[in-house]
């Protein structure tokens, strides 16, 4: 059962990942611009899902990104929690929000931007979910700690981008509001575990762009995936241990 529902899973994964590629196109501009309509030819795009190619331009003309990186991004996440989480009801909301956590990382790492469509949208989302499964028998968190995760670690971040706003942008402080509360779902314990481990996932790359020549000490880097990154390994560590 074990292993056919994480198969089952990694299938979602790959499903939804393949539709991202033309929505990561899509969201990937510098702030202030307004979102991507049209192929850089100026055709019209067919929807915010799917490839990211123009049929028009002729012989399916990628615009974005392709590939197998974002499905298999994708499936790999989503089978890891689908082995943390088991038959829990909670898996469920993972794998609805999973895909957005990888796109929201691939937009960030492009342009260094989190757009609001997505990360209000997942906040929100996270928490009307989860109190729709803390109805369900055999759920393994609490909807209150959920909550109160979301209020914390939103708060936090937002006070550190008042403390350093050149650091730290403010599409960090919206999206900690959904690692809060899908990280507060497993109670306290895994909010410190995952938003430590978001810092020092940052931490050792910022290290790592330094010791090859790359970045300065002072070179803002893009720290929405860090924050997705270790938000992820925490509610991993949190399902398991449920």
């Amino acid at each position: 059962m074990t292993a056919l529902l994480i198969a089952v899973a990694a299938l979602w994964g790959a499903v939804t990942g393949a539709l991202l590629p033309r929505a990561a196109y899509c969201f990937s501009v510098p702030s202030e611009e307004p979102w991507r309509r049209t192929c850089p030819a100026g055709h019209p795009l067919g929807g915010w899902l799917g490839r990211a190619s123009c049929r028009t331009c002729g012989g399916g003309q990628s615009y974005g990104p392709g590939g197998l990186l974002l499905p298999t991004v994708t499936a790999l996440v989503c089978a890891g929690l689908s082995a943390a989480t088991g038959t829990r009801p909670e898996l469920a909301v993972w794998l609805l929000l999973a895909p957005v956590g990888v796109l929201l990382a691939a937009v960030d790492l492009r342009v260094r931007r989190l757009p609001d469509p997505l990360t209000l949208p997942l906040a929100a989302a996270a928490l009307a979910l989860l109190g729709l499964v803390s109805l369900v028998p055999e759920h393994a968190g609490s909807w209150p700690h959920a909550l109160y995760g979301a209020l914390a670690l939103g708060a936090g971040y937002w006070l550190l981008w008042r403390i350093n706003p050149g650091g730290m942008g403010f599409g960090d402080v919206k999206l900690a509001l959904g690692a809060g509360a899908v990280l507060g779902w497993y109670g306290w314990d895994t909010v410190l575990l995952g938003t430590f481990a978001g810092f020092l996932l940052g931490a050792l790359w910022g290290g790592v762009l330094v010791l090859a020549g790359r970045a300065g000490r002072k070179t803002a880097i893009p720290f929405g995936p860090f924050l997705i990154a270790g938000a992820y390994a925490g509610l991993l560590i949190g399902a398991y241990t449920a």
